[in-house]
């Protein structure tokens, strides 16, 4: 089967951020499949490609994998503007692609919504089968964020969405809230299957080294954060736990925040204008180096602003990451995370927008290293048993295959 794969970010390890694309198109060839990766340039990913570009474009196998490269660059810092017109030059760029490329089934994932333009043309024009991938809510997120409230951008985005919904023949949720809002457009249940991010469990099994940054000694306890640094990570609360974590003289407990993205030159500037000396904010790593950074931790740090469409409505790759590594997980906002956490005993999680509990789990994690050893390894035990990446990928690869023989 010929699989024409839409994802705008893809990467590699070989660079910063999620590699959900990369890992499913890996077990698609090895089942056989030939896969097409269409995306643009991630800034901080690596789509495996080197060569330059050639009319805007560059072509080449990574892995086994047929990997288009539009030269869009795109990157969480740039302004809403400039994102929104990357997003549809891509739609309109990949329109091309999808109605001459040879193929035999459609699979868009989002983000960007605008991923599903082209999608939903070619199975118009081709009637091919369409598989449509939702990793967020859109345009709920976005509303309930305050970032889009032109009433105009948000119907035309809401008709995109039940569009894409209506004219795919299946989908893939990533959460049970994104499964729930499929459903509520009318969608057969049957035709949804719910494939939340998984745990790369072989590659973190084996770290080359534990990762400590400069100035934190073996006895200090680490909490860290590894991901994007935007609006919707809401990490400005971790300036907050900080400063009150030195307000106890907890100066042994450090916050290492690693990643990129809109809000990271607002967090520096905190943290300098409070001379807080215990929350360091480092460059983004490779999915590689992600091992060694959080073989080095004791916890990590799973943050989202306080938006209740986030609490059942996202699938974080760091939290999979976490548990992964074998690393206990602190949550700052209830939902379906939260519940994993507190029903398999691998972490705590607090209130939202309260810096004093979230400092006091800190300490208890930190006082009590038995407890703490014990949520690591039921940490491991979950992403063993419910995430492993293989056994997601399994039923990934399976689900396209169905939707190929209807």
């Amino acid at each position: 089967m010929k699989i024409l794969y839409l994802h705008q970010h893809f990467t590699t390890p070989r660079g910063a951020g999620g590699t959900r694309s990369y890992e499913m198109s890996r077990r698609l060839v090895q089942r056989g499949h030939q896969v097409t990766m269409v995306c643009g340039s991630y800034k901080g990913g690596h789509t495996g490609l080197e060569d330059p570009y050639v009319r805007g474009r560059r072509r080449g196998y990574v892995e086994g994998i047929d990997v288009l490269e539009l030269e869009l660059s795109y990157g969480n810092t740039d302004g809403f503007v400039r994102r929104s017109l990357t997003f549809l030059r891509f739609a309109l760029r990949t329109l091309g692609v999808v109605l001459r490329e040879p193929c035999d089934l459609i699979f868009a994932t989002t983000t960007p919504l605008t991923v599903a333009i082209p999608a939903v043309v070619a199975k118009w024009v081709r009637r091919k089968p369409f598989v449509f991938e939702v990793r967020d809510l859109w345009p709920e997120l976005p509303r309930a964020m305050g970032v889009i409230t032109n009433p105009v951008v948000l119907g035309g985005m809401r008709a995109l969405e039940w569009m894409a919904y209506k004219t795919a023949d299946r989908h893939i949720a990533l959460a049970p809230g994104i499964q729930r809002g499929i459903e509520a457009d009318g969608i057969d249940p049957e035709a949804i299957a719910l494939i939340p991010n998984g745990c790369d469990v072989q590659e973190f099994a084996h770290p080359t080294g534990a990762w400590r940054p400069d100035g934190v000694g073996e006895g200090a306890f680490l909490a860290v954060y590894t991901g994007t640094h935007g609006l919707a990570n809401g990490l400005e609360a971790l300036v907050d736990v900080a400063e009150e974590l030195q307000r106890r003289g907890r100066l042994d407990i450090f916050l290492v925040l690693v990643g990129q993205g809109a809000t990271k030159a607002g967090l520096r500037r905190r943290v300098e204008e409070r001379r807080l000396t215990q929350l360091l904010l480092l460059d983004p790593v490779r999915k590689h180096d992600v091992v060694n950074v959080l073989h080095g931790a004791d916890v990590g740090i799973q943050c989202l602003a306080n938006v209740p469409a986030f609490y059942e409505g996202t699938s974080p790759n760091k939290f999979f990451d976490y548990l992964a590594a074998g690393l206990p997980v602190i949550t700052n906002y209830p939902g379906w995370v939260a519940s994993l956490i507190e029903g398999h005993g691998c972490g705590i999680a607090v209130p939202p927008g309260d810096s004093v509990a979230f400092a006091t789990a800190l300490e208890r994690m930190a006082a009590d290293r038995a407890a703490l050893a014990a949520q690591a390894a039921r940490a491991r035990q979950l992403a063993e048993t419910l995430f492993h990446r293989d056994a997601l990928g399994d039923q990934f690869v399976r689900w396209l295959e169905g939707a190929a023989r209807r």
